[in-house]
């Protein structure tokens, strides 16, 4: 689907699917609902509608966190829409009963919903078994599993883990044999006429899921709206691809993010990383089929941390933090390199290698000095008869040292020693020899803080110089990675580029004609005094600019709980808010006024007038020009999601009202018909 001219200033809102309502849907937001809801959006005057991931994630709430890269999820299918399931009228109705919020605030119970589901949809694939296995044979799901050839390895993946209660392939008793299948075998399963049956079930809830997200992806079309999906750039190592394509994987790396303010370990994702070398090899056919798919519904997508494509911060499986990671590609550090700059092998040795105390483990076990040595040499070797320890060189990660069987405290002390170094082991050369990359905080380790003035000075010199070679890769993978990917489809790619990001990325983007992503909050200039926020007059015209993101607080809770009254100032004069509308919104001096309507009225006005050619906003931050109106809620309760944490309301936000009564609120149409039409019809250069 190709998208609007990017000569036209738009904007729009982002809702996840699961999180739309309406007296049709059962309990979570379906396909379907997405016809009423372009309905809304064509009467207010938003052209694009932004949705997280729709692939099927299984037991998982996290739309991140998808078994398919092709399959759609079960629960946003509407089975009200079904033709197979309309003597069913009943079952259908009580399910929808259920699960009908009792207060307008609550969020949907995700793992109960989707069971209820997937009970009924075999309930009516059961009842119409005859005619649905005649269908796959000469009729429409014979000819939808033709085109859509994916779903023979999805079908017989979900049918074993199913046997096996859903547990990771890695981890299948019932069928072992197939835990690392050839293709062959796997096409085998899909033919074997004793599981025909379990198969076709798939593949016929998955024609249906097609038919109706595609039926109202094209309503929004044809009432000029734009669909923007979401490609999620990792796979979960418990998916589909990576089990029947282990080839386009390194299951050794996963994925994640070096420290910072928020995540001083930095953040393990658990993800796989890919193996480009492998894909390169293909034309990357993997990526562009999964774009091509995509490309079915959407005009445009957000391509998930497009910064992994320039560089994956990868973790050595076994570690449970992002302290040891490296950047992949990476510029490696050579111990001939090291020599270079005026380090021996000694001194090579103590930047690469924890030298452990004995007192460390010692005060872990109350300073029994006899217990403390046999402890430590489970996991190290002693340095002559100093009171100083190397770990064994089995031990290779966090895993290793948790395997030995260590006391708590004693644990921890050894799991923090081993995240002391300068140097991060990265792989070895052609000679065997070792080759390294920086650790991230190598400054905050005992290592550096003991070089003198010039080691530290000559080695800063190196990873200058290192550095300038990492930037060269990494824009060169990006380049081609992306030109290829981008160049595959009519979608108008954007990117999620938020993070430190590699000094190319700009020149790429701009390329490729990829849009940036500009969060307003975070658009400042970081070093000047104060951190002024960036004006809004100097946003990209190549850019997606938006309030807030899903992984973020709302505009309200933002506003209520992490903006002070200084920054506010600083905000009011980056959106060109005047001093009549400021005594208007803040009549008492020195003091934030409450977050209101009126209040969220005047920000998103300001907002809409950036030059960026898109200005896509939560349906939240939205839906707060009425926040008088609404449901009592606190404005945590408004949060697609809470990074870091495991909640049963991470993903499951559902909106305060069904669409229908959105639909009828005669201020809440003025209101976002009236900021609506503050964007400019024509964007000029």
């Amino acid at each position: 689907m190709k998208c609007s001219p990017l000569n036209q200033a738009l904007c729009g809102t982002a809702v996840p699917v699961s999180a739309l309502y309406s007296q049709k849907s059962c309990g979570v937001g379906e396909f379907s609902d997405l016809i009423p809801f372009a309905d809304f959006c064509k009467k207010v005057g938003l052209r694009i509608i932004q949705l997280l991931p729709v692939n099927d994630t299984g037991t998982d709430s996290s739309p991140y966190n998808a078994l398919s890269a092709f399959a759609l999820h079960p629960l946003y299918i509407c089975l009200d829409d079904i033709p197979e399931a309309h003597s069913f009228k009943a079952e259908i109705k009580k399910i929808c009963t259920a699960f009908d919020p009792h207060t307008p605030a609550e969020h949907f119970r995700y793992r109960d919903i989707l069971h209820e589901k997937n009970v009924l949809l075999h309930a009516v694939f059961n009842k119409a078994e005859s005619q649905i296995i005649a269908d796959s044979q000469t009729g429409e799901l014979a000819e939808w599993i033709k085109t859509n050839p994916w779903i023979i390895e999805y079908a017989v993946f979900k049918n074993i883990k199913r046997q096996n209660y859903y547990a990771s392939w890695k981890d299948w008793k019932e069928c072992a044999g197939m835990r690392s299948p050839s293709t062959a075998k796997i096409t085998a399963a899909w033919n074997d006429p004793v599981l025909k049956r379990e198969h076709l079930f798939y593949a016929w809830v998955q024609m249906h899921l097609h038919k109706q997200l595609l039926k109202a992806v094209t309503y929004c079309a044809d009432n000029g709206i734009s669909v923007k999906g979401d490609i999620p750039i990792l796979m979960n190592e418990d998916s589909v691809e990576v089990w029947a394509h282990p080839e386009y994987f390194r299951s050794d790396l996963r994925a994640g993010s070096p420290p910072d303010g928020d995540n001083p370990t930095g953040q393990n994702w658990g993800f796989p990383i890919y193996n480009w070398v492998n894909l390169k090899a293909t034309g990357y056919r993997w990526w562009k089929e999964r774009l091509r798919h995509a490309s079915q519904y959407y005009h445009a997508y957000r391509l998930d941390h497009i910064l992994g494509f320039f560089r994956i911060w990868a973790i050595t499986e076994g570690e449970t933090t992002g302290l040891l990671g490296k950047p992949i590609p990476y510029a490696e550090i050579t111990i001939e390199d090291l020599k270079k700059a005026g380090f021996s092998e000694s001194r090579i040795r103590w930047m690469a290698e924890p030298h452990i105390n004995t007192d460390i483990v010692q005060d872990a076990v109350n300073g029994d000095y006899l217990y403390s040595h046999g402890l430590l040499r489970k996991v190290a070797d002693r340095i002559g008869s100093e009171e100083l320890w190397l770990f064994k060189a089995e031990i290779q990660s966090e895993a290793d040292i948790h395997r030995c069987g260590l006391p708590p405290k004693a644990e921890t002390a050894l799991r923090q020693k081993w995240a002391d170094r300068m140097l991060v082991k990265a792989g070895k050369d052609l000679h065997g020899a070792a080759v390294y990359t920086a650790a991230y905080l190598y400054r905050n380790s005992t290592a550096w803080r003991t070089l003198s003035d010039d080691e530290q000075r000559l080695f800063s010199l190196l990873l200058d110089e290192k550095e300038a070679l990492q930037n060269q890769l990494w824009a060169a993978q990006a380049g081609d990675i992306l030109s290829e990917l981008c160049g595959s489809v009519d979608m108008q790619p954007c990117a999620e580029d938020l993070g430190a990001k590699p000094a190319a990325l700009p020149e790429v983007l701009e390329k490729l004609h990829i849009l940036s992503l500009r969060v307003f909050r975070w658009e400042r200039e970081w070093k000047k005094n104060g951190a002024p926020f960036i004006p809004l007059q100097d946003y990209p015209k190549a850019a997606v600019a938006v309030t807030s993101v899903h992984d973020s607080s709302t505009l309200r809770e933002w506003w209520e709980q992490e903006l002070s009254y200084a920054d506010m100032l600083s905000f009011f004069d980056a959106l060109h808010i005047d001093g009549k509308m400021r005594k208007a919104l803040c009549p008492i001096e020195g003091e934030k006024p409450v977050y209101t309507a009126d209040l969220a009225v005047a920000l998103l006005s300001a907002f809409v007038k950036v030059p960026s050619v898109f200005a896509v906003f939560p349906i939240q931050d939205w839906l707060g020009v009425i926040i008088d109106e609404l449901p009592e809620s606190k404005a945590r309760e408004e949060r697609i999601n809470v990074p870091g944490t495991v909640s049963k309301s991470n993903w499951t936000y559902r909106l305060p009202l069904p669409i229908e009564a959105l639909s009828k609120n005669k201020e809440l149409i003025k209101r976002l018909r009236n900021i609506a039409s503050l964007r400019h019809t024509e964007l000029t250069d």
